[in-house]
């Protein structure tokens, strides 16, 4: 299973990274295709569930995600052998709005909608590579 590296460093541990890091940024490229997908992972998953009983108020509770193993949510990058991945975070983030904020600057940046190597069809689910005229 191919591991998550950040300035040419192994992560494997929530310690691994910044203090208050809720997400990352990500870059997935097959080396043997150069196909790559940009996205945005978030560490932990946030849910309320029903008091306990006698209690009157919801219950948070917050739980940190299987990151670590974590492929993409585009389904072709979940099809490419393990060996010819490799995973990239492109930048930290310490909320959630920052963490779509960076995902649409960093597929901008790498031109997703223009690069004939990206996965990308769409950015922030409005613009879509079928609509522009390249």
């Amino acid at each position: 299973m191919p591991t998550w590296t950040y300035g040419g460093k192994y992560i494997t541990e929530i310690s691994d990274m910044p203090e208050g890091t809720v997400g990352f940024v990500y870059k997935i490229r097959n080396t043997s295709t150069g196909a790559f997908y940009i996205g945005k992972k978030q560490l932990y998953s946030h849910r309320t569930l029903p008091p306990l009983k006698g209690m009157k108020r919801k219950r948070k509770v917050i739980k940190e995600m299987k990151w670590q193993g974590y492929q993409s949510s585009q389904s072709q990058v979940n099809e490419w052998q393990t060996d010819t991945i490799e995973k990239i975070i492109l930048r930290y983030c310490k909320s959630k709005k920052a963490l779509t904020y960076y995902e649409v600057e960093e597929q901008i940046k790498h031109n997703v909608l223009g690069e004939e190597h990206s996965l990308n069809d769409n950015i922030l689910g409005k613009f879509f590579r079928k609509d522009l005229e390249l």
